[in-house]
């Protein structure tokens, strides 16, 4: 018994069950250096591929888009606005053939564009923005109550006066009420008025002044129901503009009908000095 009692017990014990003191300090200083290395290694730099958000300056939100979208439809000129900030001026015989070369030179050769240069001769004074129609038409026509006296031809008149509308028509006819005196005066335009009214018109009567549009004017002309030989006055309405600020050879179609009109006899009729042109 004191022999079993005196053996050390540690050595009874099966190998492995049991580790040393210094292999047990060994175990803990290397896990302790192992969590070192772990909180002191450094941290992995993020992968190129690794997409990170960003803004985008060059996309502008779909609000800004209309904004700058109504500022630029702000921004755009209309002809009313340069015209409105534009000084009026009295139309010219010069404006009258520029516009009839800027019209043609596309499809005219060079020695049809000189056959539609019209002399000076042809044109009577313009208007300088100071006339009502009345003194103009007594400055251009001094001898107009003799004049009416000695028409007798149907399906004519004297002297035309070319405008925009059957508005502006009306309005020139008021006007005129000091000038025609006597005169038998008629209303050459669409609105209201059938064409073959105004054909059984002047076959019927006698007829002094007109006051129309191009269109309708033309249309007499060439159905043979006004006949512009004994014309001695072609007035255009040059001058005067629309609430749209635009005058008689700013609108497109009106302009083609003038020209159109001009062609059909009145360039050669005014270069054989037998009618004069008037911008009013």
């Amino acid at each position: 018994m004191a022999d079993d009692l005196g053996d050390e017990w540690w050595e009874k014990q099966p190998a492995g069950a049991a580790s040393s003191p210094e292999a047990s300090d060994g175990e803990e200083g290397r896990g302790d250096t192992e969590m070192m290395q772990q909180e002191t290694a450094p941290t992995p730099a993020p992968s190129k591929k690794t997409k990170q958000p960003k803004e985008c300056f060059l996309i502008k939100p779909k609000e800004t888009k209309e904004e700058a979208t109504k500022t630029r439809r702000r921004k755009k000129k209309k002809i009313t606005d340069v015209l409105a900030k534009s000084e009026p001026k009295p139309g010219t015989p010069e404006d009258l053939q520029k516009l009839m070369k800027d019209y043609y030179s596309s499809n005219r050769s060079v020695i049809e564009l000189e056959e539609l240069n019209l002399p000076d001769s042809c044109f009577l004074k313009a208007n300088d923005l100071t006339h009502s129609l009345s003194s103009y038409l007594k400055e251009i026509c001094p001898k107009w109550v003799k004049l009416q006296k000695n028409h007798s031809e149907k399906k004519s008149v004297l002297l035309l006066i070319v405008c925009s509308s059957a508005i502006r028509a009306l309005e020139l006819m008021r006007s005129m009420t000091a000038f025609k005196g006597d005169s038998k005066v008629m209303k050459l335009f669409a609105k209201h008025i059938k064409i073959q009214e105004q054909v059984k018109l002047l076959e019927k009567r006698v007829v002094h002044l007109g006051v129309g549009t191009p269109g309708r004017i033309k249309e007499l002309v060439k159905q043979g129901a006004l006949d512009l030989n004994p014309l001695k006055f072609l007035v255009f309405d040059w001058n005067w503009r629309d609430q749209k600020l635009r005058r008689l050879m700013d609108i497109p179609e009106i302009r083609k009908e003038v020209f159109e009109l001009l062609e059909m006899e009145v360039l050669s009729l005014c270069k054989s000095e037998s009618l004069k042109l008037g911008l009013f």
